[in-house]
């Protein structure tokens, strides 16, 4: 009996400290970050529902292992890592642009940066938004990138916080246009009601391609209030 006790005393204290060997491995420490980019320029997408990420992959042990990085909607994303190799890589089908991802060899090793390239359909740039009365309008240039997809409408929307996107929830107020070509576009929307029921208002355009669920949207959200 005296032995059993011994042996059962030996196998409790073993397992304790394999349990604690577990809880004491350290975090990382080594911030990776970067932007989702065309030409060097970041683009703007839906941050509201986790949709568009990447993926970090690193070799070297006895399974591969991954983990997802969602993209914030100025099209950032940023990641808390141990110093190493991986890959970053996007699925098909994450994002308003070309399906024909990249991978990028990340060597981190302390505070790295790192942009993820890709090759829109389209862009928006030189968006500007102005509030006369009521009227809320915003114009912007519309450029076409790569051919393929032909555009399905493109909108001017207001939330009361500052996730504001085509999703449902995301706004509360917006007007679509449907029959756009590529040039300089002006959207107009009365926002009265909002102005008086919203204690903070935002504002964002958007671009949605035929065909593919994510929009593309203005980096920056303009507050109206």
């Amino acid at each position: 009996m005296k032995n059993l006790l011994k042996i059962f005393l030996l196998v409790t204290l073993t397992v304790t400290a394999v349990s604690c060997g577990k809880d004491n491995y350290d975090e990382p420490d080594s911030l990776f970050s970067g932007k989702v980019v065309y030409n060097g320029e970041p683009l703007g997408v839906r941050g509201s529902n986790g949709d568009v990420y990447l993926q970090f992959w690193q070799d070297g042990y006895e399974l591969q292992t991954s983990f997802n990085v969602y993209v914030a909607q100025d099209g950032s994303f940023s990641a808390m890592l141990f110093d190493g190799t991986y890959k970053l890589v996007m699925n098909n089908n994450r994002g308003p642009w070309v399906n024909n991802p990249d991978t990028v060899i990340v060597n981190v090793k302390g505070r790295t940066t790192t942009d993820y390239p890709v090759t829109p359909y389209y862009t928006l740039k030189n968006i500007d938004y102005s509030l006369s009365g009521n009227t809320l309008t915003a114009s912007f240039d519309v450029t076409q990138v790569s051919a393929g997809r032909s555009i399905e409408y493109v909108a001017l929307m207001v939330n009361k916080t500052k996730f504001v996107d085509f999703g449902d929830g995301t706004h509360v107020n917006w007007v679509r246009n449907t029959s756009v070509t590529p040039g300089r576009v002006t959207l107009q929307l009365n926002i009265a009601d909002d102005l008086n029921k919203q204690v903070k208002l935002y504002a964002r355009v958007g671009l949605k391609i035929s065909g593919i669920d994510q929009g593309l949207y203005d980096t920056e959200v303009h507050e109206l209030k």
